[in-house]
């Protein structure tokens, strides 16, 4: 796939790595060389320098005969003129912007192809604060994933010793948790995946499982692998830009809650945004003695969420030292998150990482409903929907131990009923049924159907899988 993408900030520099590993045509425009100069000698795409809203600058960039174009520069104005032009004057299939503002959202008459001509919103600060929120609702989590319209839960929980399956085979699992059926679809050691999971293979304390399970189940499934900890009540955050904000404002009513910021004008403003039960305090999170004053030993989270990844780091390490049961660190640089990641701070959180999935779901070849990117970019899990039948679809009316699956790749769970023959959705249709995944398993036509890909290069693969042949219509 062609794919020219405006803005080699953050975002954009990740959206292009994760593009180009995957051996898309990438170019990349912006206005600064130096930063274009870095990106080509780390990365196999080409680089535009230039105003990406001119039509001069997109034809340099090969617009004229791109697939896709995203809009990831700094301000919504410019990724809303890009996709404008990009449709209206080269006729590109897919455009995606990068939007801040919550006016913009996917469905808006505003963006439909009489207006800027978005095909897809995406926002880093709003996908960062359902992150958070998920992980503030199931504290034992180290990542939770939602597929099939939220029926299915991808989670990843470190195993701690004491829980029900740990130190158990797999085969003991129905005979642990009766009655709550699961997948277990990889379990790392340290940084190595177990390979050839199968009934005999034991889960260890330490282990980072991935489970698949109906969401209705999930407190159940990390009952199973440590013990529940208290729910959370009590939340400290540092940080009241973009994504602190987003956050405040969707949990206030839930949480008791304290926001550092060191900027005063920022604290008058969060002031006027948020309720008077939310304390807003002007203050630096790595002063020792403002933290014990604000009692953070007695938070069940702290959140750094400034824009600073040092301080964030730095803030986290202290909380946790003073007594904070639990510390989630917002990093934007990927060398940071990867040195962090399961130390003493619980769960490090890269903004562009969050957004990947969205992105890779407009990428992917068949039926793809949704993707998340997993273990910083390195594993994968995706939900696509089987089409054709068992002559034309390699994944049809098969039983899963006839599929033949790339090694290591996991079928963890089908979902049966969302959708009619013609795609529609089935809201006349019985409720849907969620079907975790064994060896006897029959997929069939209109299932979505989740898989666990451990290697991205699998990923085409897999994909192939789920396309129809030629004769299929």
């Amino acid at each position: 796939m062609k794919v020219v993408i405006l803005g080699a900030g953050r975002v954009g520099e990740s959206v292009a790595e994760s593009l180009v590993s995957e051996r898309n045509d990438i170019t990349v425009i912006d206005t600064d060389p130096a930063r274009l100069h870095q990106l080509q000698d780390r990365l196999d795409l080409r680089g535009v320098v230039g105003n990406g809203i001119q039509p001069s600058v997109l034809r340099e960039a090969g617009i004229e005969d791109a697939d896709m174009l995203i809009g990831c520069a700094p301000m919504d104005e410019t990724n809303l003129t890009v996709c404008k032009v990009a449709h209206d004057l080269f006729g590109v299939p897919t455009t995606i912007a990068r939007l801040r503002s919550p006016e913009f959202v996917d469905g808006s008459p505003l963006l439909d192809k009489s207006g800027f001509a978005v095909d897809r919103v995406i926002c880093p600060e709003q996908s960062v604060t359902a992150y958070i929120r998920k992980l503030i609702q199931y504290p034992e989590a180290l990542q939770v994933l939602e597929f099939a319209d939220g029926l299915v839960s991808l989670i990843a929980v470190r195993a701690v010793a004491g829980g029900p399956l740990v130190q158990h085979r797999l085969d003991e699992i129905p005979k642990l948790v009766p009655g709550i059926d699961m997948r277990i679809v990889a379990i790392y050691r340290g940084d190595q995946a177990v390979a050839g999971l199968g009934g005999t293979t034991q889960i260890e304390p330490g282990d980072e499982v991935f489970v698949l399970a109906a969401t209705e189940h999930i407190r159940t499934v990390l009952g199973a692998l440590r013990r529940i900890d208290q729910p959370v009540r009590r939340v400290m955050m540092a940080g009241g830009g973009k994504v602190g904000l987003r956050l405040a404002r969707e949990i206030h009513d839930d949480y008791e809650l304290k926001i550092i910021e060191t900027d005063r004008r920022r604290c008058e403003y969060l002031v006027t945004q948020l309720p008077d039960q939310v304390l807003v305090l002007n203050g630096d999170s790595t002063d020792e003695g403002l933290m014990d004053d604000e009692n953070v030993r007695d938070m069940d989270l702290f959140l750094a969420l400034t824009s600073d990844d040092e301080d964030n780091i730095m803030a986290c390490l202290l909380a946790k030292r003073m007594g904070a049961r639990r510390v989630i660190s917002l990093i934007n640089r990927r060398a940071y998150a990867d040195l962090v990641q399961g130390t003493t701070i619980d769960i490090a959180i890269s903004p562009a990482q969050a957004v990947i999935g969205e992105l890779l779901a407009y990428v992917r070849r068949g039926d793809v409903e949704a993707v998340h990117s997993l273990r910083r970019g390195a594993a994968e899990a995706l939900e696509a929907i089987v089409r054709g039948d068992r002559k034309t679809c390699r994944m049809a009316g098969r039983r899963i131990d006839e599929i033949e699956l790339p090694p290591g790749v996991q079928i963890g769970a089908l979902v049966r009923g969302l959708h009619h023959a013609d795609g529609s959705d089935a809201e006349d249709a019985a409720k849907p049924r969620v079907i975790i995944a064994h060896h006897d398993t029959i997929v069939q036509p209109h299932d979505h159907v989740i898989v666990f890909i451990p290697r991205k290069r699998q990923v085409r693969e897999v994909e192939k899988l789920f396309q129809v042949s030629a004769t299929f219509f």
